[in-house]
């Protein structure tokens, strides 16, 4: 039996290329999604991949779903947190909603999906958590402290988690993606786009099949040794 990969916000964008890399490997993936139902259902006609629906900010949600996908496909080894959300603004025009939304969904998610998934894992004797985390969670960002907050935070929660999970062969690493050529950057106004990739001394957006990339090598038996790393994809943008 393959093992079982859940991908959050796996239907799109980054999600979706990470999805079909895990696939390709041989994985049986399941893609959660949160609200488009026509674009899940195009996905897995397009893809055969499964796609479940839950909000990865809601705990009980978590617990459902994981334990959903498991009756259906067999118990979970590797679950990638990839689902995220934008409410910018400066602080000034920040409402506490944007904040606790941000905070809920991006880095809540994290901890909903590893406290449905890391006990069987552990209780198996392996295991792969893989969570996103971006270059404004490293280097911050002007008019995202909520945004940053939360990503910088999962870096913790990846170094702190791989702490408790080395010894039972399931290990937990990020990714920081720098500016990935989606449709979320693809809404960016020209000039400002430009500006960006100015600063990217490749000279280029990533594609989201580079992201894909790092996460299935750290998703393979041949990462066994890589525990607690965050893995900083964006062209050099940002060196540390």
């Amino acid at each position: 039996m393959s093992r079982v990969a859940i991908v959050t916000g796996g239907t799109r964008g980054i999600g979706e290329a990470i999805s079909l890399a895990l696939r390709d490997m041989g994985y049986t993936v399941a893609a959660n999604y949160a609200g488009n139902d026509a674009k899940a259902q195009a996905f897995t006609d397009a893809t055969g991949i499964a796609a479940f629906k839950w909000d990865v900010g809601d705990h009980q949600a978590c617990l459902d779903g994981v334990a959903a996908v498991a009756e259906a496909l067999g118990p979970v080894d590797i679950v990638v947190n990839n689902a995220g959300i934008t409410r910018d603004g400066v602080l000034a025009k920040m409402s506490f909603d944007d904040w606790n939304e941000v905070m809920r969904i991006n880095l809540g998610g994290c901890f909903n999906m590893a406290k449905a998934s890391f006990g069987g894992m552990r209780e198996r004797g392996w295991g792969r958590i893989v969570n996103i985390g971006s270059i404004n969670g490293q280097a911050g960002q002007y008019g995202q402290v909520n945004y940053a907050a939360a990503k910088s935070g999962i870096h913790g929660f990846t170094k702190a988690l791989a702490q408790e999970g080395a010894k039972y062969g399931v290990t937990v690493n990020a990714i920081a993606p720098g500016y990935i050529d989606t449709d979320m950057v693809a809404a960016v106004p020209a000039p400002v786009l430009e500006k960006i990739v100015a600063k990217i001394p490749v000279g280029r957006l990533g594609q989201a099949s580079e992201i894909a990339r790092g996460v299935a090598f750290l998703c393979s038996d041949a990462a066994g040794f890589v525990t607690g790393s965050t893995l900083s994809i964006n062209g050099g943008q940002h060196m540390y």
